[in-house]
């Protein structure tokens, strides 16, 4: 059995979950506890909504909530996996990150 990964939220992940439609925050918030962290603590490379993105550095997987992206990095070492963004679809991979 592998052992499970902690999740860590960035400052620039809050931040960006503030500003995400305010209306929205705390369905966000929910579906975040209820659906996005316990896979990720368990499988976060795999899943129905999970992508790892092309020729992004360091390595970064993004986790889909219908209009929402989430995003993160894995270090397999410390089995931690940090949410690093989150944006509408709109705006999400314009930015650079």
């Amino acid at each position: 059995m592998s052992r499970k990964y902690k999740l860590f939220e960035t400052k620039r992940f809050s931040t960006d979950l503030d500003l995400l439609a305010r209306h929205r925050k705390g369905i966000l918030e929910e579906k975040l506890c209820e659906y996005v962290y316990p896979q990720l603590i368990h499988e976060p490379h795999f899943g129905a909504n999970i992508k790892r993105l092309k020729d992004w550095q360091p390595p970064t997987w993004r986790y889909r909530i219908g209009d929402w992206r989430f995003f993160y990095i894995i270090d397999e070492g410390t089995k931690v996996v940090s949410m690093i963004a989150a944006a509408h679809r709109k705006e999400a991979y314009r930015k650079k990150r």
